[in-house]
Order: structure tokens, then C-alpha cells, then sequence
């Protein structure tokens, strides 16, 4: 057997038998097999919503991020539904996070100041990033607090419950049907009606796969991991890591994280969905012969307790946008964070004060249908452009570059980044692209490291920044509105308020920074 089958097959639960279930479903999207199932139908009729039983104003798909939402809007008093395939149960496996974008929940009333220590379980610093042939860079306070799932959303259950919401547990979507006045829903023998349908069953939804149609996603990232002891005790973490040159036409990036019942290491990287890209199973061989070196440990002395993996799909053609009325997808289903980031549960924390108020304006103001509800999932320049970037990390199949090619690009860029202080380094970092440290970035760059700029655009190609230097334009012009223009009353119109939120969110200017540390 290989190290994979033999180290995952010894893990409690056989996380091996996931693994190859992922790898079927890699397997299929790129070659081109993406389901397209038939789940959502429209008609004529209005359903006469007075005469129904089991109607609520919002019905969640999706528990594990739907509560977040689904908790903040029953608090706000609507009638709030959340539909389950299994049990509401967060997974071992902490979060990470900052200090800072937690505070999101003490602010919306979900959790108090002493829930929101207990659902910490790990705190770290510093964080590390380095890139072969070059110096480590350190930094404090960023994604440095690993957040207890389990306690997380049981507590959020609570609140959820508390406020009358109503979770519905072994009750798996199947269908939904929408009509002029709401939304007849189908969960396993179960019929429900609601004013709005959310959907935050991730990107591998089932509406999500009939809106998209079988496209290709534009880029994948993909990850493999374990938590483990064994470590030597270290208190420090990486954020992004790569110490060995390109590899099966990928540049290969770890993470580590230490997690209160041992130490978190992961391996992803960035590519596309052509047929030839490795498997997830092809990456945990990679995985499991680098980490000694990356650790400083050898396989035997570590006790693995948890396997991690998965592939992330990404779409230019994001935040999706429903073309159906009453129908708005949230989190991973919608794509609303970068194609750098692979795990949802930062930019839900993100968004979740924008769109639970964006919600509750749509509800009292009955602004359901498709173009409306779009306004919540706007366009956001500063997402835009990391496009760019992801392509940067990566190439295509067949593409020859030298295999130090990305860590040199990696390596100039950060310590640029660095160079220019913690205000242009920390917003990256956290996934939050900003004009104006992206524009002293790429001056610096250009001005210190001409040939490399130079070197980026054959990798890349024209098309890539062309596309790109639109985004950047926009992004400046966000930035530039988003100064000018003044934040609308509580009594403003719906279009206006949405707009507002798009400007802040689109600039980047939603970013607290480490100000907002405690």
C-alpha cells in the first residue's frame, strides 16, 4: 500500500474512503462531467402563501455557515428555517481567524464577550511567510486564532433556537419551485413554503451546479492536510510556505497552524481543471514525503489524528448571482471570496454584517426578485484582481518556466509588501486587497525589480492583464467614490444602500485593521 492508504486507513473513521470519493469528483470536473442536476423549476401561479402550512419568510440550505445567517436573521424577527442533510455538528478541526473579524459576533449579538474567549481554542504568534530563497517574514495577529467549531455552532444553535428559528435536521434539500408570491420547497418527504430561499450548501450545491451549467471552473485550488502530535512544541505558525521548486507542473504552498490536541499542517496548491492535473491522492504522496523536511520530523514519530483535503473550485463569474427570483446564494455556493482563499468561513464572517442587513431590507421591503436580491452578491473589484495573482502562483499544463520561477516572483513581492509596512502587508494577507497598498506595491516593484515585471507577463499573458488592469482601474474608482460619497441613513432606499455596501466592500474599505485588535 501506499503511505497514503496506509497512514489515512489507521485513522480513526478511514478517512481514506473520503478521499478517494473526493478524488471521483476531481476526476469528473476535470473531465468535463459536472453535474447538472434539474432542482429548481419556476411557475405561473402564485402558491397562495396565506393559505399553506409550514411558510416562513426564510428558508437556509446548509447548516454548518448557514447558521451564522440563519441565527442573525431569526434575532432580527423573521421566520427562519434551517434545512439539514445530517446533524448540526461542528467538525474537530478549529477555524482559523483574526482576533479582529471575530469581533463580528459580539457587534451582531450572537455571542457574548465570554462565549466568544470560550470559542477560542488556540491563539498563536507570530505567523510566518517564506518562499525558497528568501528571508522568513513574521507577522502578528493574523489568522493566528483557531475558533472551536463544535462549541461555535452549538452555541449559535442556541440563539438560532432561542429566537424562534426553527432547524431541521435529517432534512436534506431536493427541489424548490418558484413561483410569483415564494418558493415551494422540497426536504426529503417534507414540503415547505418560504418568501426566500438561501442557499449555503457550498460550492458543490446542487442549485449551484443547475446555475452554472457544467462550466469549467476558472481555477481550483487543491489541499491536503493532517493534524498530528508528535511535534516538537512550537508555538508559531505559517501562513504561507513554500521551500521546493515547481513539481508536477505546480508550485506546492504549506500551511501550519498549532491546534489545541496537536499541530496543523497543510499542503495546496493552485491550478486548473485540465484532465492531466494530479489527484488529491498524487498531492498527500507529495505531502507525506516533503513534511519531514518541512517539520523537521520524521512519519514515525507523529501520531496522526485527522486527515484533511478537498479542492475548491473558483469562477470568474463571481459572486453568482441567481437568475431566478427569490433565490440568493451565500458563502461558498455564491464564491464570494478571492480564488486565493480556500476556506469559506472568513468571508462569511466578512459579509455577515452586510447581508444580514441587506436581507432584512429585502424582506421589508419586498425586493425578491433576481435583479434585486443580485445587489446583495455585487460586483467587488478588489476580489477581481487577485485573479491576476492566482495565476501568478501557477501554470498551465504544458507552460515551461524555470523551477524557481514563483518563489523568485513570491519572494520580491513580499518583501516589497513588507518593506512598505504592516498597513500594505496585513489587508493582503487577510484576503483584502486595497487600491492604495496595491498601487505603492506595484510601483515599488516596478521601480526596484524592472526584469521581474518584466518576466510576469509571458507567464501569464496579455489577455490576463489586460483583464486584470480593468479590475484595477475599477478598484481605483471605488476607492476614490467610496472616500467621496457619505455613508446612507438607516431610512435610505434599498438601491442606495446596496450601491453604499458595494463601494466599501468593492474598495476593500471594510477592512478594520489590527486598530480594531483586543
Amino acid at each position: 500500500m501506499s503511505p497514503t492508504q496506509t497512514i489515512l486507513q489507521a485513522i480513526p473513521g478511514n478517512p481514506y474512503i473520503g478521499l478517494q470519493r473526493a478524488d471521483a469528483l476531481w476526476h469528473d470536473y476535470r473531465h468535463g462531467q459536472i453535474p447538472t442536476p434539474d432542482v429548481v423549476s419556476t411557475q405561473t401561479e402564485p402558491l397562495d402563501l396565506e393559505n399553506q402550512s409550514d411558510t416562513y419568510d426564510v428558508i437556509i440550505c446548509g447548516s454548518t455557515l448557514g447558521i451564522l445567517l440563519g441565527a442573525t436573521l431569526a434575532r432580527q424577527g423573521w421566520r427562519v428555517a434551517l434545512l439539514e442533510r445530517n446533524i448540526l455538528k461542528g467538525r474537530d478541526q478549529e477555524w482559523n481567524i483574526s482576533r479582529s473579524e471575530l469581533r463580528t459576533f459580539v457587534e451582531l449579538g450572537l455571542l457574548s464577550e465570554t462565549e466568544l474567549e470560550t470559542a477560542i481554542a488556540t491563539e498563536y504568534n507570530p505567523a510566518r511567510v517564506y518562499f525558497d530563497g528568501g528571508e522568513d517574514l513574521w507577522v502578528r495577529d493574523v489568522l493566528n486564532v483557531g475558533v472551536d467549531p463544535v462549541y461555535l455552532l452549538d452555541t449559535l444553535k442556541r440563539v438560532f433556537l432561542d429566537a424562534g428559528g426553527e432547524l431541521l435536521e435529517k432534512t436534506p434539500f431536493s427541489k424548490a419551485r418558484v413561483a410569483p408570491d415564494g418558493v415551494q420547497v422540497t426536504a426529503g418527504e417534507r414540503t415547505f413554503v418560504t418568501r426566500l430561499l438561501i442557499d449555503t450548501m457550498g460550492h458543490f450545491s446542487p442549485i449551484v451546479q443547475q446555475a452554472r451549467q457544467g462550466e469549467s471552473p476558472d481555477a481550483v485550488c487543491l489541499v491536503v492536510g493532517t493534524c498530528a502530535t508528535g511535534y516538537e512544541h512550537n508555538q508559531t505558525g505559517d501562513l504561507i510556505a513554500s521551500f521546493t521548486p515547481i513539481k508536477n507542473q505546480c508550485q506546492y504552498f504549506w500551511e501550519a497552524f498549532p491546534a489545541r490536541d496537536g499541530r496543523t499542517t497543510y499542503l495546496f496548491t493552485y491550478l486548473d481543471a485540465h484532465p492531466d492535473r494530479i489527484t488529491l491522492e498524487d498531492l498527500f504522496e507529495d505531502y507525506f514525503q516533503l513534511l519531514p523536511d518541512y517539520q523537521g520530523v520524521s512519519l514515525e514519530q507523529l501520531h496522526f489524528k485527522r486527515a484533511l483535503f478537498g479542492f475548491f473550485p473558483a469562477y470568474r463569474n463571481s459572486p453568482l448571482r441567481f437568475s431566478w427570483d427569490r433565490l440568493l446564494a451565500v458563502g461558498d455556493a455564491s464564491g464570494h471570496q478571492s480564488p486565493l482563499s480556500f476556506g469559506g468561513f472568513g468571508a462569511m464572517i466578512r459579509h455577515l454584517t452586510r447581508l444580514s442587513a441587506g436581507i432584512n431590507d429585502a424582506l421589508q421591503q419586498d425586493q425578491l426578485n433576481a435583479a434585486a436580491l443580485g445587489w446583495l452578491q455585487p460586483y467587488q473589484p478588489n476580489i477581481a484582481v487577485t485573479w491576476l495573482f492566482q495565476k501568478a502562483m501557477s501554470l498551465s499544463m504544458g507552460q515551461s518556466l524555470d523551477q524557481h520561477h514563483i518563489n523568485s516572483l513570491l519572494t520580491t513581492i513580499f518583501q516589497d509588501m513588507a518593506a512598505l509596512g504592516e498597513p500594505v502587508l496585513r489587508p493582503f494577507l487577510q484576503d483584502v486587497v486595497q487600491f492604495l497598498p496595491l498601487a505603492k506595491t506595484l510601483l515599488r516593484t516596478s521601480v526596484y525589480h524592472p526584469m521581474l515585471v518584466a518576466k510576469i507577463l509571458p507567464q501569464v499573458g496579455v489577455p490576463a492583464v489586460l483583464d486584470w488592469t480593468g479590475h484595477y482601474l475599477s478598484l481605483a474608482i471605488y476607492s476614490a467614490l467610496n472616500q467621496i460619497l457619505t455613508t446612507p441613513a438607516k431610512d435610505a432606499g434599498y438601491y442606495w444602500r446596496r450601491w453604499r455596501e458595494a463601494l466599501i466592500y468593492g474598495s476593500g474599505s471594510d477592512y478594520d485593521g489590527p486598530s480594531a485588535q483586543r
